[in-house]
């Protein structure tokens, strides 16, 4: 069929005219066709300019700008990301925190002394030995439950060492005797400080039960280190042993630690506290818990109107070797928190009056991309074992906890029990304080990788304590002070209390100004727009058309380019590959006709005289010469129709 004229016309202006735009065969035509129609006026000078320097002057201008637009967009992206503090003060009525009390002293020593009478034995026979302190006999031991049945063989394989010269030859304190100190890690305290002889530096040996070669030596400068960090390995083993019911009854009563409450201006008792067992603190007692359903509050500032108490702290029950100090310890926290008391509580002393004064503020962070902080920890695969609000302490303590029990088969005493899981003592498991103390060295060192998992609070709340200390009772008001006092204790006038045995207590808030600080994100969306807005067209005289028209030459048009080349490229090698395969078959089918031919089968060739004897094939007609295509001689002009404007030139 014959083309029609007007794409032979569109076919040659195709070919005559150049293609710009998204429709350009190559990139150079389509980044040419950019710089002379874009917004942007150094891309089309880099074009239109005359001249190799100046053409290179805009090229270089231009790479800067992108540069710097490159560069400034980055801070602005950074700076989204991060947040301005905000510190608003109030005056209000401010709810009172908790405020939980316990005994430095954690259980009387005259209730402890028939489950702790193997271990002072073991720990005075030491000190006699090193030291040359003696206490004269030991009173009769008195019967009790056969806690320290095998008390005495645990302390005989973990003994207090006298180091020689730190060689691996030590001493046993109780015995004298010599040994050798067997295994392949002898461990020194880092925090040790010699500055003496070498010779008096004592500690304890520690070896895997599996395997005795497995050995860590501790060792410590001071004596009195030394013993207490032993004597409380072994009172933990012991206080592992004993029923919760049993221990609260050894432990202080309410009745025993207060003796005197008021707050804000109002007379309390016991019922305002509500007691909670600590494994190292014996039972502590909190005040303002929150458990009944009602916080304290309170709507003036000063000492009046906080809370005073009067502390029975009885001296002369506490036990020697446990405890070096005297007094007691606080902590306030929130209702939902848990009192650490053995990390951030504050000790106060006997014979004075201590009083704490209050500022309450309130911290907000902002979580991710801000912060790397968590709401409620949900998002923290550590355990929860303290059923309070989530801190970065009680996660600590969880993850060191679970990585005990994993380890070590058993749990630490001095954190609350993972379900199914029960607290280490020598009967049950003699290979826990060697396992305990590498474990613990790992997680100083960071090594278990608790602190890479747990993360801090984005909100909480915070008491700064400002503390101050008088001396109570004063000379002239002792005597009658105390007499009033050990009547209210109940005791006998002649009997008067010492005022070691007291302290006194008062915490109350500074004044009512609640801080609180807040994160807000320093740059919003809109800013962010508007910032990049300003770079692009300080630096490119561009907006936001002109980055559409970026992204459509740039990827959109020039992918289209790539793609329709390559395209171009296939569809070429196809049609190669076919009319190949078409140039093969036809040339087989000619072949193939005279072979096949059953006209051409015989055994003898044929001659002339045989050939015209031969029958013609009954389905093919006979070969004749085609006759011939006479429009192919006939003159096609480039127009099948003629224009009008020529017919009156025909018809004249």
């Amino acid at each position: 069929a014959a083309t029609a004229p007007g794409k032979k016309i569109t076919a040659r202006l195709k070919r005559t005219l150049p293609v710009r735009g998204p429709q350009a065969p190559t990139l150079s035509e389509l980044m040419r066709w950019y710089c002379l129609n874009t917004n942007t006026h150094g891309c089309r000078r880099i074009v239109v300019s005359r001249g190799r320097l100046r053409r290179l002057l805009w090229i270089v201008l231009t790479l800067s700008a992108v540069g710097l637009i490159l560069w400034q967009c980055a801070e602005l992206l950074m700076n989204y990301y991060s947040a301005s503090v905000s510190v608003t003060v109030q005056f209000q009525k401010l709810p009172f925190p908790a405020v939980t009390i316990c005994n430095i002293n954690p259980y009387k020593y005259s209730a402890m002394k028939d489950y702790l009478y193997e271990l002072d034995k073991e720990t005075k026979k030491a000190l006699e030995t090193f030291y040359g302190f003696s206490e004269g006999k030991s009173k009769v031991r008195r019967s009790v439950e056969d806690w320290n049945s095998t008390g005495s063989d645990f302390f005989e394989q973990i003994p207090l060492l006298k180091v020689e010269d730190f060689s691996r030859t030590a001493t046993e304190l109780h015995s004298g005797q010599k040994r050798k100190i067997e295994g392949s890690v002898f461990h020194k305290d880092s925090s040790i400080v010699n500055s003496g002889d070498s010779n008096d530096i004592i500690g304890f040996q520690l070896c895997d039960a599996n395997n005795s070669s497995e050995c860590a030596l501790y060792t410590f400068s001071s004596g009195v280190n030394a013993i207490q960090e032993w004597y409380k390995l072994h009172y933990m083993n012991i206080m592992a042993q004993i029923p919760l019911e049993i221990k609260e009854k050894l432990s202080y009563s309410a009745e025993d630690l207060l003796l005197t409450c008021f707050f804000d201006g109002l007379s309390c008792d016991k019922r305002h506290f509500t007691r909670f067992h600590h494994p190292l603190h014996g039972n502590c007692y909190t005040f303002n818990s929150g458990e009944s359903g009602t916080i304290l509050s309170t709507s003036t500032g000063g000492s009046e109107y906080g809370l005073q108490v009067v502390l029975y702290i009885d001296e002369a029950d506490y036990n020697p070797f446990l405890v070096t100090s005297t007094g007691a310890k606080i902590m306030v926290h929130d209702q939902n928190e848990y009192p650490f008391i053995e990390d951030i509580g504050t000790e106060i002393e006997t014979a004075a009056a201590t009083s704490i004064g209050m500022h309450f503020t309130q911290s907000r962070k902002l979580s991710k991309p801000y912060s790397d902080c968590t709401e409620t920890g949900a998002d923290i695969p550590v355990e929860n074992l303290y059923n309070k609000s989530y801190s970065l302490q009680i996660c600590l303590h969880s993850c060191f906890q679970k990585a005990m029990v994993e380890s070590c088969g058993c749990a630490q005493y001095a954190q609350p029990l993972p379900a199914g899981a029960e607290y280490c003592n020598y009967k049950r498991n003699p290979n826990w304080m060697y396992c305990y103390y590498r474990l613990h060295e790992k997680f100083v060192k960071e090594q278990l990788g608790c602190q890479q998992i747990c993360k801090d609070a984005c909100s909480f709340k915070e008491w700064a304590l400002t503390t101050s200390i008088a001396q109570w009772p004063s000379v002239v008001s002792e005597d009658w002070m105390l007499r009033v006092l050990s009547w209210d204790k109940g005791q006998k006038l002649n009997k008067k209390l010492n005022k070691t045995d007291l302290a006194n207590l008062m915490v109350f808030y500074k004044d009512l100004n609640e801080r609180f600080i807040s994160e807000n994100p320093a740059n919003t969306l809109v800013i962010l727009l508007s910032n990049f807005g300003g770079q692009l067209g300080l630096w490119m005289s561009c907006s936001v058309v002109c980055v559409i028209e970026i992204v459509e030459v740039f990827f959109i048009d020039s992918l289209s380019i790539v793609l329709r080349r390559q395209w171009q490229r296939a569809k070429k090698w196809w049609s190669g590959r076919q009319q190949g395969r078409a140039a093969q078959a036809t040339a087989s089918d000619v072949e193939r006709q005279g072979h096949e031919n059953p006209a051409c089968i015989d055994e003898d060739l044929p001659t002339f005289t045989t050939a015209l004897r031969l029958p013609l094939p009954q389905d093919s007609p006979l070969p004749r010469t085609p006759p011939p295509n006479y429009s192919t001689l006939r003159l096609e002009t480039a127009f099948t129709e003629q224009l009008p404007d020529t017919l009156e030139l025909g018809q004249h």
